[in-house]
């Protein structure tokens, strides 16, 4: 599945130190050892670099599948406990300072003859055992009709919700969700430690995109939750009986545990099933956001991405 991988050379280190988080998950007990070294995971994630890498979508939507791109960037950096927010000057944060695993991923397809552009932000603590859940997920859909906005902060017990649409039925909405683990949450907890996934029964919150699509209400819903080892990689498998719905995500078996796929699986209108997946095609492990001049477009070209 995997077609091509390309490093660029590293830019200066980030001056981020490593801490760990004590916020334990609640839904199972946590493995006390990592599948990986501390060293290894210092020496890729906290290189001054992100890990770029873009996927071969087709998506599910009115009723067909429609050719697209997508891109995972995980990255770390410094974050406000009490602001959620990345910090400006960490080094002036004391105790407020939090290392997090961030997950950009973004989605461009075209329907008909207009573009969907969707992007989630998922902001999960770095801790070296990965027993602490995410502490704030954001989910933007653009698409001509108009856009949609919704936030996730976790406090305490709860993630408080904001959500904003130009649906008369979603219009702006602030409540509470109990906590639990967030569906989008997986793809971080896969990169810092697959061993303490969610397995069994386990109470999930959908995912935003997912949410977004089918107009969906923001609840803990039960969910069957699995990992299959196969023979190059691990598959993890989210079974949904009320919404009538898979995901599977493939992964390698080895650190950094790099992302190959994932396929959705879900009834739409009138019962119809609905398939999403998305295969690896590029990677780059780089400091994208150095790279803005045109002098740097031929990187797009490095990752296939023509959307």
């Amino acid at each position: 599945m995997i077609r091509s991988i390309l490093f660029i050379s590293a830019m200066p280190v980030l001056g981020l130190i490593f801490s760990q988080c004590r916020e334990r998950a609640e839904s199972q007990p946590m493995a006390e050892e990592v599948p990986y070294s501390h060293e290894e995971f210092n020496a890729y994630w906290y290189s001054g670099k992100a890990e770029v890498a873009s996927y071969d979508l087709s998506q599910s939507r009115y009723g067909e599948l429609h050719a697209g791109k997508a891109v995972l960037i995980f990255v770390t950096e410094p974050f406000s406990r009490a602001k959620q927010v990345k910090l400006d000057h960490p080094d002036k944060a004391g105790d407020d300072k939090a290392n997090v695993l961030k997950l950009n991923f973004t989605k461009k397809f075209n329907t008909g003859i207009y573009p969907y552009s969707m992007m989630l932000s998922v902001f999960s603590p770095a801790d070296p055992l990965g027993t602490t859940h995410a502490l704030k997920t954001t989910m933007s859909s653009q698409e001509w009709c108009g856009h949609v906005f919704t936030q996730l902060n976790r406090d305490d017990k709860h993630y408080k919700m904001a959500s904003y649409s130009y649906f008369e039925s979603e219009g702006d909405e602030q409540t509470k969700v109990k906590a639990g683990w967030l569906e989008d949450e997986i793809w971080n907890q896969i990169r810092l430690n697959y061993q303490n996934l969610p397995q069994g029964e386990v109470e999930i919150i959908p995912g935003l995109f997912f949410s977004r699509m089918v107009h969906g209400e923001m609840e803990l819903v039960k969910v069957q939750a699995s990992l299959v080892e196969n023979d190059a990689s691990f598959s993890y498998l989210l079974e949904f009986p009320r919404q009538h719905r898979t995901l599977t995500i493939e992964f390698g078996k080895s650190f950094p545990y790099l992302i190959l796929g994932w396929k959705e699986v879900y009834a739409g209108l009138g019962g119809k099933k609905l398939t999403t997946t998305a295969a690896l095609d590029k990677t780059l492990h780089i400091d994208y956001w150095a790279k803005n001049k045109n002098r740097h477009q031929y990187l797009r070209d490095s990752l296939n991405l023509n959307f």
